[in-house]
């Protein structure tokens, strides 16, 4: 997967996972809570996966141009 696409599902898991701890809290759902908490981390580890692999995406480009121009 590549990394827009981590960042773009990391979001939306944040964001259900938020959603999940607010009607969680609203109803008194400590498993509603719970699970939104999950997914909120979740979310906010693949949007980490998805800044990594850009990163290392553009420091593999600047290698390689660098490369290229001293040939």
């Amino acid at each position: 997967m590549g990394s827009t696409m981590d960042k773009i599902k990391g979001t939306a898991n944040e964001m259900t996972g938020k959603a999940k701890q607010g009607i969680g809290e609203a109803t008194g759902s400590e498993k509603l809570q719970g699970e939104g908490a999950v997914q909120e981390i979740k979310g906010k580890g693949q949007k980490a996966m998805g800044d990594a692999k850009e990163a290392v995406k553009d420091t593999t480009d600047k290698v390689s141009d660098a490369a290229h121009r001293n040939l």
